[in-house]
């Protein structure tokens, strides 16, 4: 095995063990509510698992730090792909070049002597 895939494991395991834990040990329903004013009856609510509201904010903040992250390599990508464009290009002109020279040559005799 790997560096690398131990230390997934030795991280992996226990978290995965953690995770499963807490699920088991909070598994009684909360009210999600997203009014601030009428607490009694609020105008959006839902009823879910503590469980389930901690791993959807971990993968709510899992998504938005991949987001970020490929936000933010957009730059990088757009001068890679404008790199690549202008290899191409000067990739084309060197053997239109190459072809140009060639025909402009005379061509050259090989002759043997006797």
């Amino acid at each position: 095995m790997t560096f690398k895939r131990i230390i997934g494991w030795a991280v992996g395991l226990p978290m995965a063990v953690i995770g499963i834990g807490f699920a088991v040990a909070n598994r009684e329903w909360v009210t999600v509510s997203f009014d601030p004013i009428n607490r009694l009856q609020p105008f959006a609510s839902i009823a879910m698992p503590l469980w389930t509201l901690f791993f959807a904010g971990i993968f709510a903040g899992i998504f938005a730090g991949w987001f970020v992250a490929w936000r933010g390599g957009a730059k990088h990508r757009r001068s890679a792909r404008e790199a690549k464009i202008e290899l191409i290009r000067a990739q084309q002109h060197h053997e239109r070049e190459k072809r140009e020279l060639q025909q402009s040559l005379p061509a050259v005799r090989t002759e043997t002597v006797p």
